[in-house]
């Protein structure tokens, strides 16, 4: 119900909430001053808007009759119900039913705080928020003549430390690539801008002048008054009981129906937009919807002289909100021990909990300390209602991998009011053509992997994030659900010290310490709920060094990792996702899935990408396998390819092609082998000479060339050895039967020792790859964007005449030349960035970096941006090479050189063994 931030590194000031005993606090009505707030039952429990929707006498049956079928039910009608069905009318599609159970915004949505800041450590979601916020501000009231409620009132971002300074200046950078007005103030400036706070403590404030404040009732009413009057239809004081779901000719579950106690309506599309009651709905349909509910409060004060017109606040470090209501502020905030509401009542409508003080009271310390005026002011009414929660803090949405036709729009960690606008938009246009406009991977469901989102552990620990929602969050590694999924080699790489990072569930390496082990210990909860402290918690302790905007202190050791790949190094894979596919109509099924041509002789290995409707990409490798022959897994008659895929979208992949397969009518089968089957990489100059050792095949150019595959005895086990790099070297994947990995890892180490072959990770990876220019996918590739964009091009059979997915965009992109286009920067100063930083252009914003990290081969920073021309023109090499370009770092600008070609080994020798 309030607001939801999140910024990009973690500070550490989440782990201890304030010490409140014996503090005396004039809030309230008679609130004793020490520890037993609690005692008291609230006083008032009244949300602070002039007007909600709540019905003043009972319901009595359906607002309107229902329609015998719809294109399209949406299921609640709070924030993102409503403002689905609207963008949904808005597209066109009008034939459209919105359910409430009771009346709208009767779940979460009536209590919200409303607050709307625009700016985020995320491309995309700034660009979401814009849109709310036009909706809001403007779109609705010219359509409707109605006012939603919308204030511009502004923001204000709190900055307590450095550290938080340093950040808000990368927001700032990003904003001008937007066009969003920001200012970083001085205390000063500060104190004069909002003359009640305590500046005395402050590095400095981000100031956001058109951020502001929005009205649930006003806007849902305006939302569901805009979609009638465009043809759907919203119905109150209906519930639903059921949904219908059927198989059709190919065995593939599709939503038929929607149930309710006064009918049912036919539909081939359900959009579960119901709160933290998405779960219930979701078991309607057998579709696993991962969220929990927690309480989530603020307090209301009384009359404050003088806060009149004064900005938001959000104060990061105190994990709390100051919001402007009128002549008073609400006040909430985030807690280290939230309370979960296990038992999620279907008659809680317009409901609110009473506020267990002793929680709440982490926030007081921190409001007063920045309004000193709240020490003296009265708490009016207090609202405790359930939010919903996620295990990556992220909204839940798309079509559910279990059943086609039922979309999810929930999950939306109490930023539903603000998100709701561009997600509604981004879920119509899914609904309607089958994708999203943006890349939404970070929201769709198809992100967790299928055995996360049933795991009770893993949703309960992973979204008690919620304590950490104000953190600057550290983007390597979460401590919650570790060691859910790990490979065969996780053990004799965590007794040589490997620091792992989670990805999809995996511990996969992400360096390797020094000093020994750092094991992966169980989550505490950061000490809530009375859990015993990881103590001498040394994987922790590494992490906490990385908390910072300059290099990390184990740099070097990354560099070492990255350096001694020039020679020879191994990194354990595994996570790889691993899938066969086969059947009567593969061959017919790769045409249509890849956009190159993979069906080349068996033994060939191919890079290609795959695309989307819109011709955006995902990426991956094919290898086609001999007909009939062994294959590690089983014998395959007829054609089949071995598909290996980044394990963080191996999920999403997975159900790319299955629904592709089942749109086409393909008679084909996917076969998901991930766990097992281990895989190493070994790389560098002397790979080969270290793997002639251990593999029984000639490894030479001639008998084993680039982008080939073999089955091959490893220390006497077999394996498929492919000639690929991800790192711009000489080297070979070794994909082993799970047990065999540890007997072929020992026999590659032991045959490497003499050319000093070292364990590396994936933060080298990281290095190396964008050192060769090697594109990662959802960073420097995403499905938004094409392959000719991406630079990509050589992997499109666009001179055959083989039709693929997505070709018709393609062409028409080639046709109509590019307006936005990749292109490598690279500095001469010795600094780190980390993406988001702006593009400039003769001194215009054109893009901002997706990626960056340090190249230590060739010593500089780099990074990887989309740029366009201002003009809308196309982004030709001439534009490119014309340009004075300069990339802006928190605040301080870095004149930047760009490149055409990768600046490592462009000819692209080393992959082919030419040192």
């Amino acid at each position: 119900s309030a607001d939801q931030g999140r910024c990009l590194t973690p500070c550490s000031s989440h782990a201890s909430s304030p010490q409140v005993s014996g503090v005396i606090f004039h809030w309230g009505h008679g609130l004793p001053g020490t520890r037993s707030y609690s005692s008291e039952p609230t006083k008032e429990k009244n949300v602070p808007y002039e007007r909600t929707l709540k019905p003043e006498g009972g319901s009595s049956g359906p607002s309107k009759p229902l329609p015998r079928a719809a294109d399209v039910v949406v299921v609640g009608g709070g924030s993102l119900g409503c403002q689905t069905l609207y963008h949904l009318v808005k597209m066109g599609l009008t034939n459209a039913v919105l359910l409430e159970r009771d009346r709208l915004t009767a779940g979460t949505t009536w209590h919200t705080a409303g607050l709307l800041w625009q700016l985020r450590p995320s491309d995309v979601e700034v660009e979401l928020l814009a849109h709310t916020r036009k909706v809001v501000s403007q779109d609705l009231e010219a359509e409707t003549g109605l006012h939603t409620g919308w204030i511009q009132n502004g923001g204000l971002f709190i900055a307590s430390n450095r550290q938080r300074l340093d950040e808000y200046p990368r927001l700032m950078s990003l904003g001008k690539v937007y066009g969003i007005e920001s200012h970083v103030l001085s205390p000063a400036e500060t104190k004069d801008l909002y003359p009640l706070m305590n500046v005395d403590d402050l590095y400095g404030t981000l100031y956001v002048p058109k951020d502001g404040t929005m009205d649930p009732a006003g806007t849902c009413t305006t939302l569901s008054r805009a979609a009638s009057a465009g043809g759907a239809t919203v119905i109150e004081n209906c519930p639903v009981t059921g949904i219908r779901v059927g198989a059709d000719d190919l065995g593939v579950k599709r939503v038929k129906a929607v149930e309710t106690p006064h009918g049912t309506i036919e539909t081939p599309c359900v959009v579960n937009c119901a709160g933290v009651w998405a779960t219930k709905l979701g078991q309607m349909a057998g579709v696993k919807v991962p969220l929990v509910a927690m309480h989530h409060a603020y307090v209301v004060t009384e009359r404050i002289p003088g806060i009149q017109n004064m900005p938001n606040v959000r104060d990061h470090d105190a994990s709390v909100y100051l919001r402007l209501q009128g002549d008073a502020l609400s006040v909430g905030g985030y807690e280290h021990n939230p309370i979960f509401w296990d038992e999620v009542s279907d008659k809680f409508a317009f409901s609110l909990f009473d506020l267990d003080w002793d929680v709440f009271m982490q926030h007081i310390e921190g409001a007063v300390n920045r309004v000193p005026a709240l020490e003296q002011t009265g708490i009016k009414s207090t609202v405790c209602g359930p939010e919903s929660f996620t295990a990556d803090h992220k909204p839940l949405m798309g079509e559910a991998p279990e059943v086609r036709g039922f979309f999810l729009g929930c999950g939306f960690n109490s930023a539903g009011m603000m998100l709701g606008g561009g997600c509604g938009r981004e879920l119509a246009h899914w609904i309607i053509h089958g994708r999203p406009e943006r890349d939404m991977y970070g929201y769709d469901i198809r992100r967790f992997h299928n055995s996360l989102t049933g795991n009770q552990r893993w949703i309960r620990e992973r979204s008690h994030s919620y304590a950490k929602n104000y953190s600057v969050v550290f983007p390597f590694d979460p401590l919650a659900s570790r060691n859910m999924r790990r490979d065969p080699f996780h053990q004799v790489l965590t007794d040589q010290g490997c620091v792992f990072q989670e990805r999809h569930g995996w511990e996969r390496p992400g360096w390797f310490n020094k000093d020994g082990p750092a094991p992966v210990k169980g989550y505490d909860y950061y000490r809530a709920y009375e859990t015993k402290k990881n103590v001498n918690y040394r994987y922790q302790e590494l992490l906490g060094r990385e908390y910072t905007f300059d290099f990390p202190p184990h740099h070097d050791v990354i560099r070492s990792e990255c350096l001694s790949c020039r020679g020879v190094a191994v990194f354990d894979m595994s996570y790889f996702g691993k899938f066969y596919l086969t059947g009567p109509d593969a061959k017919k099924a790769a045409d249509w899935l890849f956009t190159a041509d993979v069906n080349k002789k068996p033994g060939s290995t191919v890079y290609t990408c795959m695309l989307n409707r819109g011709g955006g990409a995902e990426d991956l490798t094919v290898s086609r396998l001999e007909p009939g022959a062994a294959n590690l897994a089983a014998g395959f008659p007829g054609d089949a390819y071995y598909l290996a895929i980044g394990g963080g979208v191996a999920e999403h992949n997975w159900n790319h092609i299955q629904t592709v397969l089942q749109d086409q009518g393909l008679r084909c089968q996917l076969a998901d082998h991930s766990e097992d089957m281990g895989m190493i990489s070994i790389q560098g100059p002397k790979s080969r000479e270290v793997l002639q050792e251990v593999l029984d095949a000639d490894l030479s150019n001639d008998a084993f060339p680039f982008s080939t595959h073999k089955v091959v005895s490893a220390a006497g086990h077999q394996v498929r050895a492919m000639r690929l790099s991800f790192v711009g070297e000489l080297g070979w994947e070794l994909h082993i039967p799970k047990d065999a990995c540890l007997p072929v890892y020992h026999a590659v180490m032991a045959a490497g020792a003499k050319h000093g072959i070292i364990n590396s990770g994936y933060r080298a990876i990281d290095s190396l790859s964008i050192e060769k220019g090697y594109r990662h996918w959802h960073a420097d590739l995403r499905p938004d964007d094409t392959p000719l964009e991406a630079g990509l091009a050589f992997t499109c059979k666009m001179k055959t005449s083989i039709p693929f997915q997505g070709r018709d965009r393609l062409e028409k992109q080639k046709e109509e030349g590019l307006k936005r286009r990749i292109v490598c920067f690279t500095i001469d100063e010795k600094v780190p960035m980390f993406g988001l930083e702006a593009i400039f252009r003769n001194g215009v914003p054109v893009g901002h970096l997706r990626r960056s990290d340090y190249g230590f081969f060739i010593d500089k920073t780099i990074g990887y941006g989309y740029i366009r021309n201002p003009d809308g023109g196309v982004v030709s090499a001439e534009f490119i090479k014309s340009g004075e370009f300069s990339l802006e770092r928190m605040g301080v600008t870095y004149k930047a050189k760009a490149h055409l070609k990768t600046p490592f080994d462009p000819e692209n020798k080393r992959v082919k063994g030419i040192y």
